[in-house]
């Protein structure tokens, strides 16, 4: 199982950021967590497949209309399954 630990930047929260990545995760049948920071960015916690990742990290580099993302770190590694649907973490 692939895993992916996200921490995106800008103009991401109080945009409805966390909704918008908990649907298109579930859009694309990935788990995980996404939450804000105190630091006003947004951690992204997902596994699935590469491709399905890949496609997931398109989405948030665009975010929700109101969004503007500045910065999207990225951080890879496997491993077994750890979490059950997508959540929002607060």
């Amino acid at each position: 199982m692939q895993h992916v630990q996200l921490r995106i930047r800008g103009r991401v929260q109080g945009v409805g950021f966390r909704w918008f990545a908990q649907s298109e995760a579930e859009g694309i049948g990935i788990t995980g967590t996404v939450r804000n920071c105190p630091d006003g960015s947004v951690e992204v916690e997902a596994e699935g497949s590469r491709a399905s990742l890949d496609r997931l990290i398109a989405a948030l580099r665009r975010g929700p209309v109101a969004a503007r993302v500045s910065d999207v770190g990225i951080a890879w590694s496997e491993g077994p399954s750890r979490h059950k649907g997508f959540r929002i973490g607060f």
